[in-house]
């Protein structure tokens, strides 16, 4: 988390554990929150990450869904945002890339990019590959295969953050002498390493970084059919990441890592939390392990269990992750439709049970 310069005067417990961290010569993890922000109830969606900033979490990111009533327009929403807070780092996870023209998010990703203050945290990444055709009404048909049609996207898109002139002026131009060369506006200085890609498999986390993209994994990965668990399939994506981001120059990059681990101070909590689940996952037996399905892309996916326990036990299974201890963030995945008491709560019990075992444990 953060230095106990920035944090909140409301987190009185923040500063002692980062101090305990440096006298212990550990680096203090950063910690952040993924939550899902309705539309109709925008202002919930606020005051929650408000509750993360006063409690010391180091970002906030917003899921992205279309045709939904899950939020749709995550930059609009973070800029407002960033109005209300003053120091938590704000984020996607992950605009899906499918639904995008290259230029215009260009264009807004800037502009979000100085509203914010430098605080933004664009996830970017493929979206959906199957039932396609629900989506061509309302965001055009896409041009051939998904992955090529999302990759020239994605590197249209760093161009144009990059600087790329797009075209000269004409006279037709106002305030710009002719011939002078044309980029996207704004250019803001500082966003293209604040950019990152949601890449699940090894070859997916490769190119984001000989991109120079962070990496965001999420609480699912590609099955590839070898029987190896989750924590064992995303640790070769993770790995395959940092050795394409040194081999290309750009040093380890950055790993944000997604778990769902809900801490939970009594039996009440525990009844109350466990109903929120099912609207995560399958509603099926074994709902909280490990567990093989198909996701929403139409292929075959292992998703990570779900822990719900004492805090003690969630920080425990964290460090049990092999993936968690090579990561740079961890982010602590709120279950979709969770009530803002609870989400609140859950936010507070991890801040404040939870941190503490990791920050005297992590190596």
């Amino acid at each position: 988390m953060t230095s106990p310069a920035d944090r909140s005067p409301s987190d009185p417990s923040g500063a002692t554990r980062a101090a305990d961290a440096t006298a212990a010569g550990l680096a203090a993890p950063r910690i952040a929150v993924v939550a899902q922000v309705d539309h109709g109830d925008l202002d919930a969606g606020s005051s929650l990450f408000r509750a993360a900033e006063a409690l010391g979490y180091d970002a906030g990111y917003v899921r992205v869904r279309h045709l939904q009533q899950a939020l749709s327009s995550p930059l609009l929403f973070l800029a407002a945002l960033a109005q209300r807070t003053e120091r938590i780092e704000l984020g996607t996870a992950v605009i899906p890339l499918r639904f995008e023209n290259a230029g215009r998010l260009a264009e807004d990703l800037a502009t979000a990019h100085l509203l914010t203050g430098g605080r933004l945290r664009a996830g970017l990444g493929p979206g959906y590959s199957a039932h396609d055709a629900m989506y061509a009404r309302a965001f055009g048909t896409q041009h051939g295969d998904h992955r090529d049609h999302v990759d020239r996207i994605l590197h249209d898109l760093l161009s144009f953050v990059d600087g790329e002139i797009v075209a000269g002026a004409d006279a037709h131009v106002e305030e710009v002498e002719p011939g002078a060369p044309l980029r996207l506006q704004p250019q803001a200085p500082g966003l293209r390493e604040r950019l990152a890609y949601g890449a699940a498999s090894p070859e997916r986390a490769a190119m984001a970084g000989r991109l120079g993209l962070g990496l965001q994994l999420a609480t699912m990965a590609p099955d590839d059919g070898s029987g190896r668990s989750f924590e064992q399939l995303q640790l070769e994506a993770l790995r395959a990441y940092r050795e394409a981001s040194r081999a290309s120059g750009n040093g380890e990059g950055r790993v944000m890592v997604s778990r769902q681990m809900l801490p939970v101070r009594d039996e009440a909590e525990l009844e109350r939390y466990t109903t929120l689940i099912p609207r995560e996952r399958s509603a099926e037996p074994g709902v909280l392990a490990e567990h093989r399905r198909t996701e929403l892309g139409g292929r075959s996916a292992v998703y990570g269990k779900v822990v719900l326990d004492e805090p003690v036990a969630v920080a425990q299974a964290l460090l049990a992750d092999p993936v968690v201890l090579e990561a740079d963030e961890i982010a602590l995945v709120l279950p979709a439709g969770s009530p803002l008491e609870d989400s609140t709560r859950i936010l507070d019990t991890f801040a404040r049970h939870v941190l503490p075992h990791l920050l005297v444990a992590l190596p």
